[in-house]
Order: C-alpha cells, then sequence, then structure tokens
C-alpha cells in the first residue's frame, strides 16, 4: 500500500487503532519511490523505463539462465535521475540498473522461477553498470519479444508494511488472533488505499503473502515452512524494485501479479546486485 504523503496512514491508524499501537505502526512506514509512466515530456524527469531494448556495455553478455536461455529485459533505471534521497536505503548516486527475468516466452512458462526452487533464481537477474561505461543498445536474442518501451518517472511515496510482515511480528509480539492490526476495519480501510504499482524502495506490496519470507526461504535453500530461522533471515532483506503488471508495457505477471527483487542493505552498500533474490506473485 502506498500514499503520495503519510497524512491517509496517519489518519487511518489514529482512527482504526489504539493510540499507543497507532504510533508504533506509523513508526513502521517506510519512504518510497512509485514509478509512473511519463506523460509531460516538460514536467516529467525520466527516470528509467519498461521494456524497449537495453543499452548494455560492449562486453556485456546477455543474461542468460544456463539449461534454459536468455532472459528478457524487463526495466532499466537512471540512478543519478532518481531522487534516492527520498528513501531509506542506499542506491548508487548514478549508474544504471538493468532487470532481467525468464518470463516464459522461450518455454510456454514451463520452467518457473521461484524461491521454492533456490537454483532457479539464475531466471532472474540485476546488473548494475557504473557511469561512464560506454553503453550500446543490443538486439533482443533470438525468440525474444521485446516487451513495449514505456518511459518512467518517479514521485515520492509513503508505504506500509502488510499486516503479516515479520516487522510487524518483531513490532508486536506477541499477536494474539484478536489484535487491533489484524481487524476487519483496520485493514479493509488499509486496502482501501491505492497500491504501489512499480516500486523503488520501501515496503514492498505483496499480492499474496509476504514477499520477505519468500526470499528468506530461497536465502536458507527451502527449508520446510515453519522453520522458525526463516522470520529471522526474512528481517535481513528489503525491496529494491517491484514491477507490476503494465498494459501499456504488455507485461502481465500471471493474473495481473507483480515482479520483486530484494537484497540485504549491506549488499547494496556494497553494490553486489548478483546477490539480489527474486520472487514474483499474481492474484
Amino acid at each position: 500500500m502506498t500514499q503520495n504523503t503519510t497524512d491517509a496512514f496517519h489518519t487511518l491508524a489514529r482512527e482504526h487503532l489504539p493510540k499507543e499501537i497507532a504510533e508504533r505502526w506509523i513508526g513502521l512506514l517506510r519512504p518510497g519511490l512509485g514509478l509512473v509512466k511519463a506523460t509531460d515530456p516538460e514536467a516529467d524527469v525520466v527516470v528509467g523505463r519498461l521494456g524497449g531494448l537495453p543499452e548494455l556495455p560492449d562486453g556485456e553478455e546477455w543474461p542468460v539462465w544456463e539449461g534454459h536461455g536468455p532472459l528478457t529485459f524487463i526495466a532499466s533505471l537512471d540512478c543519478a535521475a532518481l531522487p534516492s534521497t527520498a528513501l531509506d536505503i542506499a542506491l548508487p548516486a548514478d549508474g544504471t540498473l538493468f532487470f532481467f527475468y525468464f518470463d516464459g516466452q522461450l518455454d510456454d512458462g514451463r520452467a518457473a522461477v521461484s524461491p521454492y526452487e533456490p537454483d532457479s533464481q539464475a531466471g532472474a537477474r540485476v546488473l548494475y553498470v557504473p557511469a561512464g561505461v560506454p553503453l550500446v543498445e543490443r538486439s533482443a536474442p533470438a525468440g525474444i519479444r521485446p516487451y513495449t518501451e514505456v518511459r518512467l518517472t518517479a514521485r515520492r511515496e509513503t508505504t506500509a508494511p502488510y499486516p503479516w510482515n515479520p516487522l510487524v511480528y518483531r513490532e508486536f509480539a506477541p499477536m494474539p488472533d484478536d489484535h487491533p492490526l489484524w481487524d476487519d476495519d483496520f485493514r479493509e480501510a488499509l486496502w482501501d488505499l491505492p497500491g504501489a504499482g512499480h516500486l523503488v524502495g520501501g515496503h514492498a506490496d505483496p499480492v499474496q503473502d509476504d514477499v520477505e519470507s519468500e526470499v528468506a526461504r530461497a536465502a536458507l535453500g527451502n527449508p520446510p515452512g515453519d522453520d522458525p530461522r526463516i522470520n529471522e533471515e526474512a528481517l535481513r532483506w528489503t525491496l529494491l524494485a517491484q514491477i507490476d503488471s503494465d498494459d501499456d508495457a504488455g507485461m502481465m505477471w500471471g493474473d495481473c501479479g507483480a515482479l520483486y527483487w530484494l537484497i540485504r542493505p549491506e549488499d547494496l552498500a556494497a553494490r553486489r546486485f548478483d546477490r539480489t533474490l527474486f520472487t514474483w506473485q499474481c492474484s
């Protein structure tokens, strides 16, 4: 869930929650950058794009999932153009981030990239190219149909945690079934706020369940769902980027789903984007 200002979240919490719980929940809100289609050439600062063809360093090989084939280019972000000082994560100040995903074009969706199959993480990739490296537009590999290019601009958002996020459990534990955060009126009011869409930083907006626990399972080698290490590991991961289904780009992830790339803050600070983990969800 996102909102252009924090006011809606503050009002919602104070109307539906006991005072002490409301203030603690408000303390969990995080800043994010919503990415929307740039439509005003004079006012919109273009910070990236969906689809089209990527511009990569001349010697950079197109990402491939070994045994399955090349990935599809999903999006790129111009780190210098992003207003990343508004975030609480350490994005690079310049350079370009490229997002790739094995979207099923080559095998009719038979091979799924899933946190429940950790070896499949090679089917999603984030590349970071520092500023100053010459870039050349690359043609898509055979069998890959590029998505329609959509230029993106960014707007500052406030994001709220999913009610069953491990961060919420840590803040409010123990949480009985009748905890105020799980009250129907509060949750319905929360769901009525606009969804995140495309997002950089902040809390992920899951379609089903918290994405942090899903990537934690991948990081731990897919242990049973009741393994107590999952909740602890989930707290170590933060959203890098979320790419929603998008009609303008011709992107549809399952049934109106979204793609999520997460990273540990220490890896983000060290620019180790090869350590991102991926999940996706649909309704």
